[in-house]
């Protein structure tokens, strides 16, 4: 039976005991008299309903939501006489949790990501040498002919890993070119800050051998020459991405932006973040929001470098306009650790080809002033921070610059956030508890690119401190986890799994220190993440006076074995205690 059909005014079934059910009820934190004036519009009842409220897993017996709030959490006895005609939700033995929300993504580019060509590595794509790439190319350019005339000929996709490839490098100009000579090709890497294009593509950007590099990135160039070989990096690539973007209707762009949030919501996800946005992108999902298209909450955060005016004539607020707010700002200090852009204070293992042992990546903005500007100009406007920041090089500029930000303007609650944090050290962490700062860790990177972290970035024992989840727990640190999509789709439960097991492709376990149980993954992706977006009194737990947003797993996070957390199927999405998503 499916959960919607589920639903019913029938009398209610038996509900299993469950061991550590909170049987005392929240009624204290309302009168029941008024709930009773106001009964709820659904009972959610029949399994084991995790609240994710306190330090150790608490469960109650039913839920109350009214008006997409939760009225009630406690006791089924109690909930029915609360709302005697409530329409029921028998969950069936399934476990349910609060929704699900996303740390750090970019929505918008998740649509593009399922509308290009799939060039992602097993398990979520088929690619694993180059000529299955130029393969897949060559089908999706013929499959989809309306999309490539969109973008005035431009053949596209994401998801390459040279780290997956066969040949282990990154596909040049040479190998685009069999897939065409007469429209442009380009692949964007699965980390998102390199790209590959064919030499049609280099004349169409104007990239010549006598191109300088532009600061924050990097033109690569064929060995011993300044001739570009196709691989771009950073800064680079968003001139290519602009470029092959910039006759795509916005019809053909609201698509994207709607597909990519129902892939959210599959994967049990109430409220979605747009990092680094432009302003066009801010645009499309107000827009979107203002016509009542968005079924779950899109937060965006435009990037203060770029996006200062739109800033200064907007804001921020915590206020959403029909499921669309703008949260903050987006800095990007480097790039990451899989391409070696990431900005580090030791060297690469193994650095890029042609490039010295000393090599160390490098920053996004060369000068430090820069930066400071720019955190400065955040504070000074109450803009909430979200700072990319992959290597140690990089986080210790961002805790610089945030110190001094923070001696010069008046003391707030500013919940600035490290993304990624990925090489974060030890005295990195004491200094960013210290300035009240998030970390918000990519813990996927131990099972996507673990192995080549110890094989080729970074070695022992820098590899097994990837997203050091464990040391920021020993703290007592808030910390976040998120799957940045599209460097990796939105799976929770491969987030949750990772964060856990920290098990590599090849199955060796990277740092077993930095493993949280299921409970603390799971607080991370829920609890703590609502209260890195300020939204602590609304989203998180499923507490009376939050919202009703909740999911419906088909397994128990706490009971289920370790090894098999990425298995959990979502069967249900639920927003605000509507139905927005249910598994076929």
């Amino acid at each position: 039976m499916s959960f919607s059909k589920a639903i019913k005014i029938a009398a209610s079934m038996p509900v299993l005991f469950l061991v550590s059910c909170a049987s005392t009820s929240v009624i204290s934190e309302n009168n029941s008299s008024d709930l009773n004036k106001n009964p709820a519009d659904l009972l959610v009842y029949g399994g084991s309903i995790l609240t994710m409220a306190g330090d150790q897993p608490a469960f109650v017996e039913a839920l109350l939501i009214h008006d997409g709030v939760i009225q009630f959490a406690g006791n089924l006895n109690e909930a029915k006489k609360i709302a005697p005609h409530a329409k029921k939700l028998n969950i069936h033995n399934k476990t349910v949790i609060p929704g699900i929300i996303d740390a750090h993504s970019h929505v918008n580019s998740v649509g593009m990501q399922q509308t290009v060509a799939n060039l992602y590595a097993p398990p979520d794509g088929q690619v694993t040498d180059i000529p299955s790439l130029l393969a897949e190319l060559k089908k999706w350019a013929k499959a989809n002919p309306e999309f490539v005339q969109a973008t005035s000929g431009w053949i596209i996709g994401n998801g390459y890993d040279d780290a997956q490839l066969k040949e282990n490098r990154h596909p040049t100009a040479d190998d685009l070119d069999q897939v065409s000579t007469d429209q442009p090709v380009l692949i964007l890497h699965q980390s998102g800050h390199l790209a590959s294009v064919n030499h049609k593509a280099l004349e169409i950007l104007k990239i010549t051998a006598s191109t300088k590099n532009p600061d924050g990135g990097v033109i690569r160039r064929v060995q011993g020459s300044n001739t570009p070989n196709g691989v771009l990096e950073e800064s680079v690539v968003i001139q290519a991405m602009l470029m092959a973007f910039k006759t795509v209707p916005a019809e053909v762009m609201e698509k994207m932006a709607l597909k990519a949030i129902q892939t959210y919501m599959a994967n049990g996800y109430t409220t979605v973040q747009e990092g680094r946005a432009d302003h066009g992108t801010s645009e499309l999902w107000q827009s979107l929001a203002a016509r009542s298209k968005l079924p779950i909450d899109v937060v965006s955060y435009p990037d203060v470098s770029s996006e200062q005016a739109y800033m200064l004539q907007n804001g921020s607020s915590k206020t959403y306009a029909n499921h669309f707010r703008i949260g903050g700002v987006k800095i990007s200090l480097d790039g990451s650790p899989q391409g070696k852009t990431a900005w580090l204070t030791q060297p690469y293992l193994i650095p890029p080809e042609g490039l010295p042992k000393t090599y160390r990546g490098y920053p996004a903005f060369p000068k430090q002033e820069t930066v400071q500007n720019l955190i400065n100009l955040a504070f000074q406007n109450n803009w909430q921070i979200l700072a990319h920041a992959n290597g140690d090089a990089a986080i210790d500029q961002y805790l610089t610059v945030i110190e001094k930000a923070s001696k010069t303007y008046p003391e707030k609650d500013r919940r600035n956030v490290i993304i990624h944090a990925q090489t974060m050290r030890e005295d990195q962490l004491d200094k960013a508890q210290k300035l009240q700062l998030i970390p918000s860790f990519f813990s996927l990177h131990t099972y996507y690119w673990g192995d080549w972290h110890v094989q080729q970035t970074l070695g022992e024992p820098r590899a097994s401190r990837i997203s050091p989840t464990g040391s920021a727990l020993k703290r007592g640190m808030i910390f976040t986890e998120h799957h940045d999509a599209p460097v990796i789709p939105p799976k929770s439960m491969m987030t949750l799994d990772a964060t856990v097991n920290r098990v590599t492709r090849s199955g060796k376990l990277l740092g077993a220190d930095q493993r949280v149980s299921p409970y603390i993954a799971l607080k991370s992706m829920t609890d703590w993440a609502a209260y890195q977006y300020f939204e602590e009194d609304k989203k998180g737990t499923l507490s009376a006076g939050k919202l009703g947003d909740f999911v419906i797993l088909s397994d128990n996070p706490m009971t289920i074995e370790h090894s098999k957390l990425k298995d959990i199927q979502i069967l249900a999405t639920y927003k605000e205690g509507k139905l927005v998503y249910e598994r076929p």
